[in-house]
């Protein structure tokens, strides 16, 4: 499945079970882990898992089983690894514990400043 099939694929999912303020990051050439990043919060820990739940169902029924899922347990942040898109599902708390979105922009932005240079 091309990259963004999968990004519209997990971004549905996320959007059906009412995921809230899903953002979407292209991290290519910042990290050779995946090329886009998908951020969304859950307002509890089984919203978080139902959340995470339908991404990799949903990958799955189109034939794009996740490599890994991380974090079910606890509920509070759960990483769903597709390759080429990452699924970060947070409770956002959580999520703003950690700021990835100020991470990628950050990193963006020092991207953007060495392209013009």
């Amino acid at each position: 499945m091309q990259t963004d099939e999968l990004k519209q694929l997990a971004w549905q999912a996320l959007e059906d079970r009412k995921g809230l303020d899903i953002a979407e990051y292209d991290v290519r050439g910042m990290t050779t882990v995946t090329d886009i990043m998908l951020i969304a919060s859950g307002t509890s820990d089984r919203h978080v898992k139902s959340l995470a739940d339908a991404v990799v169902m949903a990958c799955k029924k189109a034939g794009s089983p996740p490599l890994g899922v991380e974090g079910e347990r606890e509920g509070e942040w759960v990483l769903v690894d597709l390759g080429d898109v990452v699924v970060h599902v947070m409770q956002p708390r959580i999520r703003e514990f950690y700021a990835l979105e100020k991470l990628w922009t950050v990193t963006e932005e020092k991207r953007g400043r060495s392209e013009r240079v």
